[in-house]
């Protein structure tokens, strides 16, 4: 199981995504997600995730905060355990990322755009400033999500699409 980190960065209202548009056989090709990517080895979740801010956006997080553990499991891909954070303090001006093109899009916005069914699930649950750090297991036949668990229970995933 491949270990990741996603970091959405917000700043009035709106969130730094990235449009994977750059990179051939990408998982992620032409879907809008936050900010991440595989551990190094021997990294904590806050060293890879402050480090892949970096690496991808130029800007130095002053203040991430963890906010889950996403499992990912898929009839296709490699399944994956993801670390959540959310920033809202950072430094730095942002560069031109390799993977794709850096867009501070409105919270509303994101959920029309093409992203992850689960990514909807979880930034709707890390959007309520009460959701306590939690995990969630999302499960995929192709693209298309088929089962979602938070802390261990079955959920009504299509009340968060």
């Amino acid at each position: 199981m491949r270990n990741t980190t996603l970091c959405h960065i917000e700043r009035d209202g709106k969130y730094l995504m990235l449009h994977r548009v750059k990179k051939e056989n990408d998982l992620n090709r032409d879907k809008w997600v936050g900010i991440g990517g595989k551990f190094e080895e021997n990294e904590s979740p806050e060293q890879c995730n402050a480090r892949e801010v970096f690496e991808e956006t130029g800007l130095t997080l002053n203040d991430a905060k963890y906010r889950c553990v996403v499992t990912f499991v898929s009839d296709i891909w490699e399944s994956e355990l993801m670390h959540v954070f959310t920033a809202a303090d950072f430094s730095g001006q942002i560069k031109e990322c390799d993977e794709g093109e850096l867009v501070w899009v409105d919270k509303a916005a994101v959920y029309s755009l093409p992203v992850w069914e689960g990514d909807k699930i979880f930034l709707r649950l890390i959007e309520n400033p009460c959701q306590p750090f939690f995990s969630l297991r999302l499960e995929y036949k192709g693209d298309t999500l088929i089962s979602a668990v938070l802390d261990g229970k079955n959920i009504d995933f299509k009340e968060y699409l």
